[in-house]
């Protein structure tokens, strides 16, 4: 099976995959549970993907049959990596006769195939997570969560592609295109036709962002139920939010953090101060001074303060000058946009450091 590696590929046209496979074992990777295939053209970024019910070679052929079809050009070339259900004779006589070009990559590199591995993390695992799933109706909710998942992330999620990589010694300096959508690239590719053309932009006419959206979230909130009830046995099914609740909600929803059901984070204790307030004395006069002239960086008011208490405070505390002025920074755009503060800003006379703004 001939090896392409990371640098192997000169500027593609739109067709030539790589392809990997997504485990949703859960903490355990025992048993039979349901797989994730991702396609990912390394043109343009098109991302595909379909659950596997079990690791079968001749089911995988013909998942990747029906992936071809939802596919806006022919396949052309498929890459993956050295995994058993891809190293076998069914998947090479499949490409054989269906005119694939198949490839393989290097033996535990896992950047040989960085296009679908960066998919694999922005696209399977934040929309799916890491619970454990496993049976037809698990499945079943995955494939009507990629159905819409394939139309958000192909025609309305901006992403950056690298356009050149030059390293100076130990520095790397990398340049990317201007973000742009899957569809978009596809729509401005020289080798794309005009039939595909056509068709794009015709879909791309008839879907609702919000509506994908909602979908998306309504699969999740399935997910998260079979997951539940595989673990603590029968679980109360939740309660979907309705569209107007939803858009209703978007205005404060960065307030309450990560909105996908699948995701559960878990809560990070505030850094308390570890030394004593440097401007503690100064506190007053140093918002008295930003309130004035809001423009003014941090390295000016911090140079102003040292030429009013000459001797008190070294070059070494700017640092901590400015993260004091980033909070208030932050507070007040929220108040300028949303009329409000931040609930995490820490009043100005506590003892804690004000948070980094994320």
């Amino acid at each position: 099976m001939p090896v392409r590696t990371f640098d192997g590929w000169d500027n593609p046209s739109p067709g030539f995959v790589e392809a990997d496979l997504v485990a949703h074992s859960g903490p355990v990777a025992k048993g039979s549970f349901v797989q994730t295939l991702v396609l990912t053209d390394i043109a343009t970024g098109w991302t595909e993907c379909a659950p596997l019910l079990v690791r079968e070679q001749r089911l995988l052929t013909e998942v990747l049959s029906e992936m071809r079809k939802l596919l806006p050009f022919a396949l052309l070339g498929l890459d993956t990596d050295n995994d058993s259900v891809f190293m076998n004779e069914t998947v090479r006589d499949y490409c054989l006769a269906a005119g694939v070009e198949f490839t393989r990559c290097r033996p535990y590199r896992k950047n040989d195939q960085a296009w679908v591995e960066q998919k694999n993390g922005s696209v399977v695992r934040r929309a799916v997570g890491y619970r454990r799933f496993e049976g037809l109706e698990a499945a079943a909710v995955l494939a009507r969560l990629y159905g819409a998942m394939r139309l958000f992330v192909n025609f309305f999620q901006p992403s950056f592609k690298l356009a050149a990589k030059a390293r100076d010694g130990a520095k790397v300096t990398k340049r990317y295109h201007p973000p742009a959508t899957p569809c978009e690239r596809l729509m401005t590719d020289a080798r794309t036709n005009e039939e595909v053309r056509r068709r794009l932009a015709t879909q791309r006419s008839t879907l609702d962002p919000v509506r994908l959206l909602q979908a998306i979230r309504a699969a999740q909130q399935e997910l998260v139920r079979l997951a539940d009830t595989l673990v603590l046995g029968d679980a109360t099914p939740p309660t979907a939010p309705t569209l107007e609740q939803f858009l209703s909600g978007l205005r404060t929803a960065w307030q309450e953090g990560e909105v996908r059901p699948t995701s559960a984070p878990k809560p990070k204790a505030k850094r308390l101060r570890r030394r004593p307030d440097p401007f503690v004395a100064v506190t007053t006069v140093l918002r008295e001074w930003f309130e004035a002239e809001p423009w003014r960086t941090s390295r000016e008011l911090f140079e102003r303060l040292q030429a009013e208490y000459p001797g008190t405070y070294p070059d070494g505390q700017l640092r901590t000058c400015q993260r004091r002025l980033k909070g208030w920074r932050r507070e007040a755009a929220l108040r300028l946009v949303f009329r409000t503060a931040p609930v995490d800003v820490i009043n100005l006379n506590s003892k804690h450091e004000c948070p980094a703004v994320v």
